[in-house]
C-alpha cells in the first residue's frame, strides 16, 4: 500500500535536482577544512541570515545541544519554553550534555510574559545559578507552528542582552514563520545571537541542520561538535542536498500553508469543534476529537488501513502536517475518509 504521509515534514523525500546534486558533488575531508560543497552550504546560510558563519550538523537536535555546549558553562541556568522541542525531546541533551539547569517557562502561542521572563533571571549571587542563555523555538510547538514575530525577538534580545545573557533561536521550522510573517529570514532573526534550522522538514532535504551565528560562536560549535562526535568526511554529498534545498524549496512553502488551511476548513466543515482554525498559522493542524464521538486513537488507526498516515499526540488529539510530496487532492481524500469515520 502506497501510504499519504502526514506524521510530519521530516517524511519529505528529497527531489530529483537533490539526488543528481549528491552525486555529483566535489567533496573532501569536513573535518581537515577541506569540502569544498560544505563550505558552500555553510557561506551560502550565513549570507542569506546575515550572520557571520554557519556550520553543518547531522540533526536539529545536534545542533540545539551543540549550540547549548557552546554558549554556557557547567551548572548554568538556561530558560526554555515549557512545551519546547529541546525541553521534551531531546533526551535529557541539556542536563547530560552541557551540565545546565533547565528553568521552563509557560509561553503562549510560543511568547513569554515579559515580566515573568524578567522576573525568572536569577539575580547574581553565590547561591545561585547563573542564568546565561534564554532559548527560543520558531515556529515554536511541533503539535501547533506558532510563528514568532521580529518584534517579539527583540523584545526577548533587549532584555536578555540587558542581563548579560544571550539569546539562541532553534529555528527548525524558520522558514514556515517567514512565509508566515510575510518576512525574510535575515530579519526575523537580525536580534538573536545564535540559531539552528533544519534543512530535512519542509525544505525536504534527506539530513542535515545548520548553527548559524558569530564567527567566534562557529569556531567554537565546529570544535564541540567533534566532541560528540559530529566531525564528518565526505559530507559534501550530504551538503549538496542542502544548497540545492536553499535554492528550490524555500519559495514552496507557501504551498504547503495553503493546504494547512485547506485541511483545517474541511475538517471545520465536517464537525467546528476537530479545529481551532486561528492556531493553524503555518504547515501543521492540530486536531481534537474528544466532541466528536471517537477517540484520536481509533480515527488514526482506521485511516491507517484506508491507507492514511497521522500522528498521534495523546488519546483525544493528534497532528497532521502538510509538506512536498502532499497535494490537494491527497488533502481531500483524507477529510473525504475522516468523515465517513465520523459518520458525517
Amino acid at each position: 500500500m502506497v501510504y499519504r504521509d502526514f506524521r510530519s515534514d521530516t517524511v519529505t523525500q528529497p527531489t530529483q535536482a537533490m539526488r543528481v546534486a549528491m552525486m555529483e558533488a566535489v567533496v573532501g575531508d569536513d573535518i581537515l577544512g577541506e569540502d569544498p560543497t560544505v563550505q558552500e552550504l555553510e557561506a551560502t546560510t550565513a549570507a542569506m541570515f546575515g550572520k557571520e558563519a554557519a556550520l553543518f550538523v547531522i540533526s536539529g537536535t545536534m545542533g540545539n545541544q551543540v549550540a547549548v555546549m557552546t554558549l554556557t558553562q557547567l551548572g548554568d541556568e538556561i530558560i526554555v519554553g515549557a512545551d519546547s522541542h529541546m525541553y521534551n525531546l531531546e533526551v535529557g541533551g541539556l542536563a547530560g550534555l552541557s551540565g545546565v539547569q533547565a528553568r521552563p517557562l509557560a509561553a503562549e502561542r510560543g511568547r513569554f510574559d515579559l515580566d515573568k521572563f524578567r522576573q525568572a533571571i536569577r539575580p547574581r549571587g553565590v547561591q545561585s545559578p547563573v542564568t546565561r542563555l534564554v532559548c527560543l523555538e520558531n515556529t515554536y510547538n511541533l503539535n501547533y507552528g506558532f510563528a514568532l514575530p521580529q518584534s517579539y525577538l527583540a523584545e526577548i534580545a533587549t532584555i536578555a542582552h540587558e542581563h548579560e545573557m544571550q539569546v539562541y533561536l532553534d529555528g527548525a521550522r524558520i522558514f514556515n514563520a517567514s512565509v508566515a510573517l510575510g518576512t525574510n529570514v535575515q530579519a526575523l532573526c537580525q536580534d538573536v545571537d545564535a540559531l539552528m534550522f533544519c534543512l530535512s522538514k519542509g525544505l525536504s532535504a534527506p539530513i542535515g541542520s545548520m548553527l548559524v551565528g558569530s564567527k567566534a560562536f562557529i569556531d567554537r560549535a565546529r570544535w564541540v561538535r567533534q566532541r560528540v562526535g559530529g566531525g564528518m568526511r565526505q559530507a559534501g554529498h550530504m551538503a549538496a542536498a542542502g544548497l540545492v534545498a536553499l535554492r528550490t524549496m524555500v519559495d514552496r512553502i507557501p504551498e504547503d500553508h495553503q493546504l494547512a488551511q485547506r485541511l483545517a476548513r474541511g475538517l471545520t466543515a465536517i464537525d467546528p469543534t476537530l479545529v481551532e482554525i486561528d492556531k493553524t498559522e503555518t504547515n501543521i493542524v492540530h486536531l481534537h476529537f474528544s466532541s466528536v464521538g471517537k477517540s484520536a486513537t481509533e480515527v488514526v488507526d482506521r485511516l491507517l488501513e484506508q491507507g492514511f498516515k497521522i500522528k498521534l499526540i495523546v488519546p483525544d488529539d493528534c497532528r497532521m502536517i502538510t509538506h512536498y510530496g502532499i497535494g490537494a487532492e491527497d488533502v481531500d481524500d483524507t477529510l473525504f475518509a475522516i468523515r465517513k469515520i465520523l459518520g458525517r
